[in-house]
């Protein structure tokens, strides 16, 4: 009898310990995330700080000894956010140089691109929200981009496959106050900027962009390629003279080339024979010479209303009656150029754009 009393105590045990770990489980999976965002682990990690790129406060982007800052001399116009970049290569392992393409990456290579806005752009090392950080992971496979959207908190950023709108507001270099809802792309969003002969593959950091100098705290100030170079992360580097992308905003740089320079980071990464808009026949990277193939004297092949009832992408001394600029001054989603990626009109790049055309001869 009481060998039975204390089977039928033990199983009683056992089924309240299991209810209990049932009733925990079912609390931790209805629990709500510190962020209401859709997370999907199977894409990639949850959470910006599980990859480690970064030690102390995460919002401080202070980079591990293995993430490596830079910069490229010509930045696509993101709604005039800026933008702290960062690489990761595997240990022991190297980027391969190319002439003219983006550095060949060996798998496992991570490429970081968080977004903000300081407060005060005349103090740009000053308070500042940061909105979203890009990835761009090499795998076996290919490359994969993921979108992590930070909080309110600024203590991380989620992974949010479907993007996400965010408003924000900062003072412009003249004291205004600016204010927009910024689109931070979903993934299908950052495949469609990515695509390159199908393929997603990085934009930026090319030999060209990244020909220039880079502050490199105490070590100083050095060309990025040739510090790459002697630390082991980039690999075949030439001697000689390298190719080099201007910086747009450099108005002691000759107009055409800064004008050809926004156009390459803006929009060459589409309007290339291997980019998703081939079929528009506009090649706009800089490294081209024929002015047909930018679009001088060139009728437009799929603009529709884009055109805006005009006749050819670049008239030579007449912005107003060119496509180009039609587009670029554009915030009609289905007219403007970009397509994506901003909802204002970039104010110094258009007037670059146009001064270039108005000068043609």
């Amino acid at each position: 009898m009481k060998n039975a009393l204390y089977i039928i105590i033990g199983i009683f045990f056992l089924l309240s310990c299991s209810t209990k770990e049932r009733q925990k489980q079912e609390t931790q999976q209805s629990s709500p995330s510190s962020f209401s965002f859709t997370s999907n682990r199977e894409l990639g990690k949850e959470k910006l700080s599980d990859y480690n790129f970064f030690k102390g406060d995460l919002a401080d982007l202070s980079p591990h000894e293995n993430v490596h800052p830079y910069q490229l001399n010509s930045a696509l116009f993101s709604d005039y956010a800026h933008k702290a970049r960062f690489f990761q290569i595997p240990k022991g392992e190297s980027a391969e140089y190319h002439p003219t393409e983006v550095m060949e990456f060996p798998v496992g290579s991570i490429l970081i691109k968080n977004f903000y806005y300081p407060n005060d752009f005349s103090k740009p090392d000053g308070n500042k929200r940061i909105l979203e950080t890009r990835l761009l992971i090499h795998e076996e496979k290919g490359w994969k981009a993921l979108p992590y959207v930070w909080n309110d908190e600024q203590t991380d950023a989620f992974l949010e496959v479907a993007g996400a709108t965010k408003s924000v507001s900062w003072r412009d270099n003249d004291g205004n106050t600016q204010k927009i809802n910024y689109s931070i792309p979903n993934m299908n969003q950052c495949r469609s900027c990515h695509l390159k002969d199908g393929k997603i593959m990085p934009i930026g950091p090319s030999a060209r962009q990244l020909n220039g100098d880079f502050d490199y705290a105490e070590k100083g100030q050095m060309n990025q390629l040739k510090y790459w170079h002697a630390h082991g992360l980039l690999s075949n580097l030439p001697t000689g003279k390298l190719p080099k992308l201007v910086n747009y905003e450099n108005e002691s740089d000759p107009l055409a080339d800064r004008a050809r320079a926004y156009l390459e980071i803006n929009c060459g990464h589409c309007h290339r024979p291997e980019g998703p808009a081939k079929n528009s026949a506009l090649h706009l990277m800089a490294s081209v010479d024929n002015p047909a193939a930018w679009g001088v004297g060139k009728t437009p092949i799929a603009a529709g209303k884009g055109s805006g009832g005009l006749k050819y992408d670049i008239v030579k001394g007449n912005a107003d009656q060119s496509i180009l600029t039609y587009r670029m001054e554009s915030s009609d989603p289905g007219t403007m150029m970009p397509e994506l990626g901003r909802k204002m009109v970039h104010k110094e790049g258009l007037a670059l754009v146009r001064q270039w055309i108005n000068e043609m001869e």
